[in-house]
Order: structure tokens, then sequence, then C-alpha cells
């Protein structure tokens, strides 16, 4: 029997339509590294819907070397980015910002989501040149526990970054889901305005692979092509992640499978609510984070591909249920069955 799978949200191919574009397009004859006619609309595209005409936008490959290759560029050997605990280059990317050189310093956080108090109680305590110039905010849109960041709270962001002279950057892997969640009050526009760099999410959100970077603040904009192939990230068939992306947000197809992944996981989290199962952070995105047994766990492992979060205490742990754009309803409602069976 197979198992209903909710382990991540990029475990399947690509969305039908970005699939077709890309058969429709298999043929033709480009120029490499990006430059072609499909990566230079879906720039001018993303611009449109951003509402910033002059952002530089790039495709980048994936998340780790979108986060790698702009932090490199927009950091001098000294300065060091300012993240969450929780963050994902500060957990999930095997040290990639320590080994360009950066330090990551940890702010205090709530929910996954950097305080404003934090930021400056980390720029306060780096008082010389015999330690990191902090430079960076970095934050995930939502972050990394399936919190979104509220329109209030991106602009006490951007407030303490133009008081300390800080670049915000936001990683967006999963962007789609944070701007369609229930409780968003925060749009594309809104994260153009505010952040000085962020990145719509392709591998998580319907395409095979793909971040489009867009830097918006023109001080970062120089040379940044010099910095993505510097570090590995500007690939010869640049055009497939152009392909892909125009594909997705042509008819804003983008935010609909966003859209429809959320569903998914609020099918979930009725589930949970009928089967008496907490939630470890309580979101409105497409991740889900049950608190269960032990015992609990070890018997949906035999019908449930998931992940396994953390321990709770002695007893509990909490694990990560993820919808896609692909998730099925019948298999949302198998997996209730499941939880309320438990």
């Amino acid at each position: 029997m197979n198992k209903l799978f909710f382990r991540n949200d990029y475990g399947e191919g690509a969305h039908p339509i970005v699939l077709r574009k890309l058969t429709e397009t298999n043929m033709e004859h480009t120029c490499g590294y990006g430059l072609d006619a499909y990566s230079l609309r879906a720039a001018e595209l993303i611009r449109e819907k951003c509402g910033k005409p002059e952002a530089d936008v790039h495709m980048m490959v994936g998340g780790t070397s979108a986060n790698m290759i702009a932090l490199s560029s927009f950091m001098r050997p000294y300065e060091a980015a300012i993240a969450a605990e929780t963050g994902h280059i500060n957990v999930h990317e095997t040290g990639t910002i320590e080994g360009s050189g950066h330090k990551v310093c940890i702010a205090a956080s709530k929910d996954g989501k950097v305080l404003p108090e934090g930021v400056r109680a980390v720029v306060n305590a780096h008082t010389d040149e015999h330690m990191v110039h902090p430079r960076v905010v970095y934050i995930s849109q939502p972050t990394e526990i399936g919190t979104v960041y509220s329109l209030e709270e991106l602009r006490a962001l951007r407030a303490v970054c133009d008081e300390l002279d800080l670049i915000l950057f936001a990683d967006g892997a999963r962007l789609g889901s944070a701007l369609t969640a229930s409780e968003a009050t925060a749009t594309l526009q809104d994260m153009a305005a505010l952040t000085d760099a962020f990145y719509i999410g392709g591998t998580k959100n319907g395409l095979y692979f793909g971040e489009a970077l867009v830097i918006v603040n023109p001080a970062l904009q120089k040379n940044f092509r010099f910095m993505i192939k510097n570090r590995g990230g500007m690939i010869a068939k640049g055009r497939l992640c152009g392909v892909m992306f125009l594909a997705a947000l042509e008819n804003d197809d983008y935010f609909a499978w966003a859209r429809h992944a959320n569903a998914m996981a609020d099918i979930i989290r009725e589930g949970m609510e009928r089967a008496g199962i907490a939630q470890f952070i309580k979101t409105t995105t497409n991740q889900v984070f049950p608190v269960i047994t032990r015992e609990q766990e070890k018997a949906l492992a035999e019908k449930v591909e998931f992940e396994h979060w953390g321990d709770v205490d002695d007893e509990r742990v909490a694990v990560r249920f993820v919808t896609s754009w692909a998730t099925k309803e019948e298999d949302v409602r198998a997996l209730c069955a499941e939880l309320e069976a438990l």
C-alpha cells in the first residue's frame, strides 16, 4: 500500500501548466545563462507585479544558493547576518553562510519571527572593529515554522533597519503560501516596498526548481551577475527557470496553487481539532505541526510520510505535515481519518 505523502511540498515534479510550457519550448534555440527572451519576460512580469520597475530580477536555482549568493554579495567580509534561531541560514544550510565567511548572529524572536528589539540588541552588542559588524537582517516569509509576518511586523522591521542602517532580506521559498494565507495582511507589493531584496520561491510551489530573486535596493544591484557566476549559480540552460516562472505567473496560477496548498492544510487543522490534537505552533500556511505521543507517531508512520520535527517532552513529539499544489483532498481526508483513529 502506498503511504499518504505529507513530507514536503517539493516531492512531486512540476505543475502540468509548467510542464506544458517546458514541452512547448523544448526544441527552441535560445541564448544561455538567463539572458533568453523567456527569462527576460519573466523578470519584467515580476517587476510589474511587484510595482518596482527598477528592480533587478535574477533566476536562481534553489533557496540555499539564493541565500548564499545574495548575502555574500550584500555583505563585506567583516559583516554578519542577523536571523531568528530557527532561521534557515542558521539551521538547515550546513554552514553555507559561515562557509562564505559571514557569521550568523541570533536575534530574539517570537513564533519564529525576528523582533525589532532583538535586532537592536544584536547591533548594540557589537561595539567595535574587534567584532563582526551586523549588516543584514534575514527573515523568512513564512518562517521555518509556518508563521507569517504581518504588514505591521514588516513595517516595524523596516523601521529598525532604516534606523540602524541595515539591509532587510526575505527568504521567500514558500512566499506563495504566506501571501495567500488566511491571516495574510502583506502583499507582493508590500514585500517589494519594505525589503531591500527578497525572492519568490518556485521549487516549493509548482516548479521543478527555481527562485526568482528580486533586488529592490539599487545599491545592491551592481555586478550581481558576477557573484552568481563566481558562486556557481549561473546555469547554461538558465532559460528553464524563465520558462517555468513565466508559465506560473502570467495568469497568476502561482498564487492559485499556493491557495490550494493552504486550503488542504486547513482541512488537516480541522481534522486535528476534531481529534483533539494540539498544534505545536498555530499556522495558517501549508505547514502543520501536530503534537502527538511517540506511540502515535510510530503508528502513523506506517501509513503516512511526514517529518519528525522535535521532542516536546518525554512522551510527546511534534511532527510536520506539508501540503502542496498537488495534494489531493481525498488524501487529506484519509489523513484526517488516521488522526481521528489514533
